[in-house]
């Protein structure tokens, strides 16, 4: 370690396998706590680098629990959270949504970070229990094309820096590798982002590990489309900026899309969006990201198209299924 933080120290930056097998080291105890601080404070100081970032992420899904979802063609919708919004679940409620319409969805996700109820609160709330069994992943993805991987029992690499990462108290590159070590590696990715500048970086990281992907800005700092305001857009194919209206959904105020004071607050909006009981700016707002999800996923589609079909799972009761088949099968 002390020569990788003269290193440091210099300027130099890592490559991708020099990344990756610093994240090994941690892992095997070579380093102690103050060497894994002074590490992760020198490269937040001058910005993580695309190969550094990529490393990093191999080094956590070699050394975490693999998951195998062959033959299927999966997408995953998360948010990369911290932008301090507290909005209800609209990438999880999204999710089913997508489900419903017929796509095979493999969430990774956690507890929240700074909203009352991230995707594993909100899926506790209904009484959900992870796992990280193989056969039965696979069993929830098939017989209800939706299945969830809860990130702690996946990515053991995280608990060798967690006691340092919360003695620092500020954010690190660790801080940036939730939405990129979904271990079963998703074909699909609609990644939602808090600023430009990491839309910028996961640009650069999804061009080199996704089939298919998909990044998602409000300008107003939310990390998905929150129709408070314009958003952007990046993927492989395109980059631009939509109004609310050019989508044909009105804008809408950030209090619309509150997540709740309580986690059974968020869990009963939640539940109010899939049983189609929710206000139009919270429907609104999860089918927008939905139909985009389902255009990541095929981009010859016309957005118009994966707006019907998004619309359609949820009035037509498709959305709720899953979810009550899900809860069936994982309870």
């Amino acid at each position: 370690m002390k020569e990788i933080l003269e290193r440091l120290i210099s300027g130099e930056t890592f490559s991708r396998e020099e990344a990756k097998n610093i994240l090994i080291g941690i892992t095997e105890n070579k380093y102690s706590n103050e060497q894994i601080a002074g590490f992760l404070i020198g490269v937040q100081m001058r910005s993580i680098t695309v190969d550094e970032l990529l490393g990093l992420r191999d080094g956590i899904l070699a050394t975490g629990t693999p998951v195998d979802f062959s033959p299927y063609k999966v997408v995953d919708i998360v948010g990369t959270g911290g932008d301090g919004k507290n909005t209800f679940n609209i990438s999880t409620c999204s999710c089913f949504v997508v489900a419903g319409a017929g796509y095979k969805v493999a969430k990774h996700g956690n507890y929240a970070a700074t909203s009352v109820s991230g995707a594993g609160n909100v899926l506790e709330e209904h009484g959900v229990k992870f796992t990280s069994d193989n056969a039965k992943l696979k069993n929830s993805l098939e017989k209800c094309n939706f299945v969830y991987m809860h990130a702690p029992l996946f990515a053991h690499a995280m608990k060798f820096v967690a006691p340092v990462r919360k003695a620092l108290q500020v954010p690190t590159c660790f801080n940036l590798l939730g939405p990129i070590v979904n271990p079963c590696k998703p074909q699909y990715q609609v990644l939602g982002t808090a600023t430009l500048d990491q839309m910028r970086l996961y640009h650069n990281v999804l061009q080199q590990i996704s089939e298919g992907y998909m990044i998602v800005n409000s300008l107003d700092g939310y990390d998905e489309i929150s129709l408070t305001t314009d958003f952007k857009i990046t993927s492989s194919k395109i980059e631009k900026i939509f109004e609310s209206d050019e989508i044909n959904f009105p804008a809408i105020k950030p209090e619309e899309i509150f997540g709740g004071k309580t986690k059974q607050e968020a869990k009963q909006i939640f539940d109010n969006v899939l049983q189609n009981k929710a206000s139009e700016s919270q429907r609104n707002v999860v089918l927008a990201n939905a139909a985009f999800a389902i255009n990541c996923i095929c981009p010859k589609k016309a957005l118009s198209e994966c707006f019907i079909e998004a619309k359609e799972s949820l009035e037509s009761g498709k959305a709720l299924q899953v979810l009550t088949k899900y809860i069936e099968l994982n309870s």
